[in-house]
């Protein structure tokens, strides 16, 4: 009835309901049984371009989650520090990954306290590397790498991009260390995928293939 729904409804804004992504409620109103989906944490990809982030993007859509990639807003927002304008696009959307999220998960997490986090890693840094020089052969020079790794193009400055890339999973690390259960750690190389990704986020494996976006060798 829809008085059980409105209870229900209710339980789950409760302080002390079990966080979820997404939690179905479904209801009975003339005779018909309806579904809603109540949205309760964020999911933020954490981890640099060219981690896996597209496919952590393509299991949060596989999930009906709304998603948001790379965002040139939000990228603004961050470059003109106006965490107000950005607290209001992470609102309006469940799951994040790729630029400007990396660089302002802790913002969120202070404004979201029941996020939850997912970086995404190589195997080892070389791999990361050697992917982002690929990726930028084939979208040349852009703004956004020269203001994030300090160069327009990778390749002659591995050393500076790997110990980026190095500082930024450490600094992940020691933020969540305080409070392990919302981060996890992932490895698509390593053969993480739907098993990892269900059991941090207290839902059901998709009966699909685990998807594997922008796959390239190394």
């Amino acid at each position: 009835m829809l008085y059980q729904f409105c209870d229900d409804f209710v339980s789950l804004l409760r302080s002390d309901a079990p966080p979820h992504p997404r939690q179905l409620i479904l209801f009975s109103l003339g005779g018909n049984i309806h579904h809603l989906f109540i949205h309760i944490v964020k999911i933020v990809g954490i981890g640099l371009n060219k981690t896996g982030t597209k496919t952590l993007g393509e299991c949060m859509r596989c999930w009906n989650m709304k998603h948001i990639s790379f965002s040139a807003n939000a990228f603004d927002y961050w470059r003109n520090n106006d965490a107000a304008a950005i607290m209001r696009l992470v609102e309006e959307y469940d799951s994040f990954e790729d630029w400007p999220w990396p660089l302002i998960y802790k913002g969120i997490d202070e404004a979201f306290p029941e996020a939850k986090f997912i970086l995404t890693t190589r195997q080892c840094p070389d791999a990361w590397f050697d992917s982002l020089c690929r990726h930028a052969e084939t979208h040349g020079p852009t703004i956004f790498r020269k203001l994030i790794y300090g160069f327009e193009m990778p390749h002659s400055h591995k050393r500076e991009h790997i110990h980026y890339y190095e500082a930024h999973t450490e600094s992940v690390r020691g933020y969540f260390g305080r409070n392990p259960s919302k981060l996890l750690e992932v490895c698509w190389e390593n053969g993480d995928g739907w098993e990892e990704l269900s059991n941090f986020l207290a839902l059901p494996s998709p009966d699909i293939p685990f998807p594997h976006a922008n796959k390239s060798p190394g």
